[in-house]
C-alpha cells in the first residue's frame, strides 16, 4: 500500500484520520500560511491546504499526501483566525454569540509520484446561542480553546454554546473534511473499506 501522509501538526486532524483505520504519519508541512482577507474564503482554504501537501512532496516522493486548511467567516463576513489567548477568545465569543457563522474547510490530496492534485473545499454553519457574559469567561477557563478557529472546541465543551449546527459533514468542523476524503482516496486508488 502506497504511504499516506498527512502535512498537519495538528492533533484534531490526526484524531479524525484515525478514524478511516488506515496506517498513516503525520509531518510538520513546509509552508508558511498566509490568511488574505481579500481572498475568498472558499478559494483561500483550496490554496493552503494544496500548498501544505505540496510542501511534503520532496520529502515523501512516492507517497498520497492530504492537506487540509481551515478559516472561521463571521457573519459579517470577517475572516478570524486562532485567538490565541483568553481576551481575543472573549470578545471573539461575545462578538458571535447569537448569530450564525461559517467555517470553511480547505482539503487537498496531491500523489507525490504522480503530480496529481485533488483540491476541494467544505463548508458548515454553527449557530450560537445568546450567552451571558459570565457563560463565555466559564467556558472559556474550563475548555482554553485558544488554538481553534472561533474560540471553541466543538468536539468538548463547545458544544454547550451551540444552538444549531448544519453542514454535509461533521467532521470538517473538528478540520478534516473525511467524507470528501475517502472519495479523494478513493480516485487516487486507495479503497478504504479494501484496506
Amino acid at each position: 500500500m502506497r504511504k499516506l501522509v498527512l502535512a498537519s501538526t495538528s492533533p484534531y486532524r490526526r484524531e479524525l484520520l484515525k478514524q478511516l483505520q488506515i496506517p498513516f504519519v503525520a509531518a510538520a508541512p513546509d509552508f508558511q500560511e498566509m490568511i488574505d482577507s481579500r481572498v475568498a474564503p472558499a478559494l483561500l482554504v483550496r490554496h493552503l491546504a494544496l500548498g501544505k501537501a505540496l510542501s511534503l512532496c520532496e520529502r515523501y516522493p512516492d507517497a498520497l499526501i492530504i492537506g487540509s486548511d481551515q478559516v472561521f467567516v463571521d457573519q459579517r463576513g470577517q475572516t478570524l483566525g486562532k485567538p490565541g489567548c483568553f481576551e481575543s477568545a472573549c470578545q471573539q465569543l461575545t462578538q458571535m454569540a447569537g448569530r450564525t457563522h461559517t467555517f470553511y474547510t480547505g482539503l487537498a490530496l496531491v500523489d507525490s509520484r504522480s503530480g496529481e492534485q485533488q483540491a476541494d473545499y467544505a463548508t458548515f454553519s454553527v449557530t450560537l446561542r445568546a450567552l451571558a457574559d459570565q457563560q463565555i469567561v466559564n467556558y472559556l477557563k474550563r475548555e482554553k480553546p485558544y488554538d481553534c478557529a472561533g474560540s471553541f472546541k466543538i468536539e468538548g465543551l463547545g458544544i454547550a454554546l451551540m444552538e444549531k449546527l448544519a453542514g454535509d459533514d461533521y467532521n470538517s468542523l473538528i478540520g478534516l473534511p473525511l467524507i470528501k476524503l475517502v472519495r479523494m482516496l478513493e480516485q487516487a486508488g486507495l479503497q478504504v473499506l479494501s484496506v
